[in-house]
């Protein structure tokens, strides 16, 4: 599986970097300039890294309220100055994640900056959000992929992502099998309802069942204590607001995640 080639793990955590407002972006602000967002983003990337994680995902977090699916210029120069400072210092696999489903910009990055997998959040459903009704992307992307020569960034699915419903109610099996026969999805991604709520164990289960050997990520709510439950399924996961304390990456809770996916692992 190619997730264990590229992370040198058999189920590999992905740390969260939550980055500040960016340039573009309707909250930034003076307090937010480049050198502070620089020095945010590798205090937390370092943090994860001393805390044991496989990999790290970058994302506009801050950046309030989201864009639909277009992100400002300054907005794409600021993560690709960000990504690329990480790439150098870092040493861990890259992800970019441009909220709200800003894909092409998101592959762009990562191609030119040197990062290895995105995260795309409406991939091959229409979704309704507080960005209104999203559209999917899958084709757009793949022929710009295969126009910048970026096949080795590998794109990460949501199936019904967090914070969304998906416009039509179809089984979770059918969307996950489209996902990644019919729209080239290299995973799909579980998640819950909301931000730091886990997916449904069934709904995991029936991810991968349909995805087969194809990687099943969970996108959101894994803790120590559910950890062991979660990953007896999925093939790792994506996480952000467990390792943070008062907004800030907290080393020692990377550390007691990480034991315990240790532990699981052997």
């Amino acid at each position: 599986m190619w997730l264990k080639d590229l992370f040198a793990f058999e189920k590999p955590i992905i740390g969260m970097v939550h980055l500040p407002p960016l340039p573009g972006a309707p909250n930034h602000g003076e307090e937010h300039s480049m050198e502070e967002i620089i020095r945010r983003a590798l205090d937390e990337a370092f943090s994860l890294k001393e805390g044991g994680v496989h990999g790290i995902m970058v994302e506009n977090y801050g950046d309030r309220p989201l864009p639909k699916d277009r992100c400002d210029p300054a907005t794409l120069v600021a993560m690709g100055i960000v990504v690329r400072e990480l790439r150098e210092r870092i040493g861990l696999p890259l992800g970019v994640n441009l909220l709200r489903n800003c894909a092409r910009e998101a592959l762009a990055v990562a191609y030119v900056a040197g990062a290895h997998f995105i995260r795309v959040n409406a991939y091959s459903q229409t979704i309704v959000s507080d960005q209104g009704l999203i559209e999917p992307v899958a084709r757009k992307l793949q022929e710009y992929r295969r126009y910048l020569g970026a096949l080795g960034v590998k794109v990460l699915a949501d199936v019904n992502v967090k914070h969304a419903a998906p416009l039509a109610d179809r089984p979770l099996e059918e969307v996950v099998e489209e996902t990644l026969d019919r729209g080239g999805a290299d995973a799909v991604i579980i998640t819950g309802p909301r931000t730091g709520e886990p997916p449904l164990l069934g709904d995991l289960e029936a991810a991968k069942e349909a995805a087969g050997t194809r990687p099943v990520l969970v996108g959101s709510g894994l803790t120590p204590e559910n950890a062991p439950l979660l990953l007896r399924v999925a093939d790792g996961a994506i996480v952000g607001t467990y390792f943070k304390r008062g907004g800030r990456v907290d080393v020692e809770r990377v550390k007691a995640l990480m034991e315990s996916v240790r532990e699981l692992v052997g």
